[in-house]
Order: C-alpha cells, then structure tokens, then sequence
C-alpha cells in the first residue's frame, strides 16, 4: 500500500491529493482534466460512480512520464473530512478478546455487528460531543475497510476484489447502556458525533489478509497508550468480516465497515482522544460536553 487520498485546499479550491509513498502528489483535479472528463471533487462520489481507478491510472501514467508533483506545502489534515457521506456505515464488536473481556462478555461464534448513521460522523479535529443520556462514554481506535465497488454474497476469497482501501475510524459507544443491554447497541452508537473517519483513504494494491496481520491499532486518551494490538489478532479478518455483512444484502460502494478494537477508553470533557493506524492514518479529537 503505497497510495493515499485526503482532501485539500489547493490553488484556493477545494480538492483531492493522490500521494505515493515516496511523497509524489497530484491534484484530482488536474487528473480529472487529463482525462477530459467532467468528474466530481468528492471522493464520496468518485467512489460511487467507481471513478478512482481511472484517477489512479493516470496518476500512475505522469509521474512513470515525468509529470512534476505538485508543491503543496506542510500538509495539514486537521478540521478536514475524508467523506462527505457514507451510504452505510457497518461495525463489529467484540473482534479482539482484551475488549471482550473489558465488557465481561464472551466473543460471539459470528461477528458482533452494529450499523450507524453517517449523521454520526465528524471531521478529524472535530469535537467528540459526550450527550446528557449517557454517564459513561468511551472512544476506541479502529481500521476500517472501505468498498470500492457494490457487493453482494461475497466469499472471504473474493473480498479484496471489493476492498478499495483502508482508513482509520474512532467509535463512541454510551457503554452504560450497553451494559445493562446489547439490544441497546444501535441506540448507544447512534449519537451525533459519535464517529470519526479518516483522514485519508490508503488504497490497497495486491494486498491480501496475510499482508495486513502487523498493521497495529492503537487508542490514546490525553497522549497516554490505552490499548493497542495488530490486524493478526482479530478473531475474524478483514475477508471474513466483508463475507458475513454482505450475504444476502447489498453493501453499496463506498460502505465503511469498522474491524473492532483492541480496548476501549472512558471520555470525559476535556480529554483529547487519538487513533493511530499504521501506515494508514491518524485521527485527534477533543471531547466536549453536548
């Protein structure tokens, strides 16, 4: 994995950057007009109209031909959100057994799953707003998987045909509800500005699960190391977790489907919570009160 796509403010307009690993940057906007075809700046839409790849392409045939990278400074990617809507937002609970046993529940013989609505979402940078109905929040760092095309009853085989790339998410939960009822589940992850997404979209190459096993997760509270493990010890794989949230319904492109978490923090106003995924991105929020 090489490529990543964040948004930017380049020439006073709003854009996308394609960066490589050795820091090699184009504008979407220019590769739109290379290929003279009117294309959207929204990744969100790119997605959905599974227009990134021919992007990709040509970003690929420039810089093979010598095309100058663009100069865009100290990039910043603070107060900027990766997606301006997600068709589906899909989670899985209880993936690594530290977070199970911090919930004193077994692991299920299946992929616990929630979904959420994208009104949840906020920029990184954003504040995380803890609301009145819950006495006890909590934050975790996650990998997420992000579809580039529709899938429908795809096979753990096949699922990294449909993976477009990888970001990081942080997800809230009112845990004391959860607590007393994990029939509560979509009612405690549902809050506005309980999930964060981003801040860029690393796009996979010919990765598959096997490449993915050291990419480690970790969730800071107020800079202090809260819990942190890697892909590998995940009871279900990125593969296996595609194959059961997509048989029998329709995951649309551009669906984002959480992985789990290694551990959990509590938040209270005032803390700074951050996600780390490494190699795919960083997100930091402060934590205010509703």
């Amino acid at each position: 994995m090489n490529l990543k796509v964040y948004p930017q403010v380049f020439e006073r307009q709003p854009d996308l950057i394609i960066e490589d690993g050795e820091g090699y940057q184009a504008s979407v906007r220019a590769l739109a007009s290379e290929l003279k075809e009117p294309l959207p700046i929204d990744l969100a839409q790119l997605i959905a109209l599974e227009k990134l790849s021919p992007l990709v392409e040509k970003f690929h045939e420039l810089r093979a031909a010598g095309r100058e990278s663009i100069a865009i400074g100290q990039v910043s990617l603070s107060d900027s959100l990766l997606f301006t809507s997600i068709p589906q937002i899909w989670g899985v609970g209880l993936n690594f057994a530290a977070h199970a046993n911090d919930l004193e529940a077994e692991q299920p013989p299946f992929p616990g799953s929630y979904s959420r609505p994208y009104s949840c979402v906020i920029p990184n940078g954003g504040a995380i707003k803890i609301p009145t109905q819950s006495s006890r929040v909590t934050a975790e760092g996650e990998l997420g998987i992000v579809l580039g095309k529709a899938a429908k009853n795809v096979s753990a085989d096949e699922a990294f045909d449909y993976i477009l790339g990888f970001t990081t998410v942080i997800d809230m939960t009112a845990e004391d509800a959860l607590r007393k009822n994990l029939r509560y589940i979509a009612w405690c992850k549902g809050f506005d500005a309980f999930c964060s997404v981003g801040p860029s979209l690393v796009l996979r190459d010919q990765e598959k699960h096997g490449d993915l096993g050291d990419i480690s997760i970790s969730t800071y509270r107020n800079d202090e190391l809260i819990s942190r493990n890697t892909v590998s010890a995940m009871k279900f794989n990125p593969a296996q977790i595609l194959e059961y949230f997509s048989a029998g319904r329709t995951l649309p492109a551009g669906t984002v489907i959480s992985t789990g978490t290694p551990g959990a923090t509590v938040i209270s106003p005032g803390d700074t919570v951050r996600a780390e995924v490494s190699g795919i991105g960083v997100l930091e929020h402060p934590v205010e009160a509703a």
